[in-house]
């Protein structure tokens, strides 16, 4: 019985250290700065870009995407999209060739973002562009977005992180999807950051030194979570990560809760296999004192949030079962801790949008995270595809709200 009384301390202290891990870096992200804000003086060189956006089944919004996308206040000379086209219809692709852009046209067995973006890679010399940056298919990069990119480069980063935002708040599963999204922006890239570690990358909305994101790219060991191995592989080369808070990506949330789980089912089984070829180098880049790759490893070893407020609520109820009060303070204080984390780190704007509906959702957003923990065997064997049905427009942007 003490065997079993010490392992359950042991577990609730490990939800505690993953609280405090989320506090810090909230506190952090609201006391510190971007990277953008320190950018000062006028753009000299407009530096060759490429955006690359894989694409795959996306026939539904891809010709709606490329037209917003060469919308940018950059010299059209200056910049190209690139579409990997991966099972698209021979109408797409029709439409796709009148548009002033490079089609790939990619096929794989078992399709993959990261087989698409290397297939485009072997195709593109290491010179003919001077930045890489990766846009989902259903993305609308700002007007200044590419920009602000190039800005960046110009002070010396060699891969940045865009802010990327919802593109809709339809629905309440959409709100609270935009609402963890802003949250992971402000913990883990501007937190990150703040505290003199890499930021973050999210799939999208990000910008890299060519040769360097071969390089990350090479070699990937997950399905569907090449984004992680990319961040990786980048700090563990020696470079640091950039946040621009001001460079937007709008980003089309999931409206529906069946593509929610789907969603998280792919996103969980990407972490159990990043920590898996992972885990051992961060534990040795943390004894080695190289904290900037080993906190990504430990970011990974932080529950999901959706599920770290479901099981420390239940960790309160059952502590309240008890005689020691220990067994129902210490969650109830995590729990409190982690409530106050996440409220500190959601933008006035998306609060506005919060009503009872949302509130009464997230229980039911719970069972459906802890179902995809139990549904991650099918993200090992194929890439869970997050379809996109719709182009709508884009709110205002969220950090100009006064």
């Amino acid at each position: 019985m003490a065997i079993v009384y010490f392992i359950y301390l042991f577990f609730l202290g490990y939800l505690a250290l993953s609280v405090v891990y989320l506090a810090v870096f909230a506190i952090a992200g609201r006391l510190g700065r971007a990277d953008d804000k320190y950018q000062t003086g006028q753009q000299q060189d407009r530096k060759k870009i490429g955006v690359l956006i894989p694409a795959y089944k996306e026939d539904a919004v891809i010709v709606d995407s490329v037209r917003a996308n060469l919308k940018q206040d950059y010299p059209a000379d200056r910049f190209e999209l690139i579409v990997i086209a991966d099972s698209f219809q021979p109408h797409t692709l029709e439409l796709l060739s009148t548009l002033p852009i490079r089609v790939i046209v990619v096929s794989f067995e078992v399709s993959t973002v990261a087989k698409a973006i290397n297939a485009a890679l072997a195709q593109i010399p290491d010179h003919q562009y001077d930045i890489l940056v990766v846009s989902d298919a259903d993305n609308h990069m700002a007007p200044d977005f590419l920009s602000r990119i190039n800005a960046a480069f110009g002070q010396g980063w060699k891969a940045v992180q865009g802010h990327r935002v919802a593109k809709n708040t339809d629905t309440s599963v959409a709100v609270l999807d935009a609402i963890s999204e802003e949250i992971n922006n402000h913990i883990f890239r501007k937190g990150s950051r703040a505290l003199g570690l890499a930021s973050s990358i999210i799939g999208s909305g990000m910008a890299f030194d060519p040769v360097l994101m071969k390089t990350g790219m090479a070699n990937l060991h997950t399905m569907g979570g090449y984004d992680k191995e990319l961040e990786m592989n980048i700090v563990l080369s020696g470079n640091k990560i950039g946040y621009l808070e001001d460079a937007f990506v709008y980003d089309e949330k999931v409206a529906q809760q069946a593509v929610f789980e789907n969603q998280r089912t792919r996103w969980i089984a990407a972490q159990w296999q990043f920590l898996k070829f992972y885990f051992r180098r961060g534990v040795t880049e943390f004894v080695n004192g190289r904290m900037s790759s080993a906190f990504k490893v430990i970011q990974a070893l932080v529950l999901p949030r959706v599920i770290l407020l479901g099981v420390l609520g239940l960790c309160t109820l059952l502590g309240l079962l008890g005689s020691n009060p220990i067994l129902w303070r210490m969650p109830l204080l995590s729990l409190l801790l982690l409530i106050a984390s996440l409220i500190i780190a959601v933008p006035g704007y998306l609060w506005k949008r919060v009503t009872m509906r949302e509130i009464m959702l997230v229980p039911v957003l719970m069972l459906r995270f802890a179902r995809a923990i139990f549904n991650i065997r099918k993200a090992f064997k194929s890439f869970m595809h997050t379809p996109h049905t719709s182009s709508p427009e884009k709110p205002t942007d969220p950090a100009r709200v006064p």
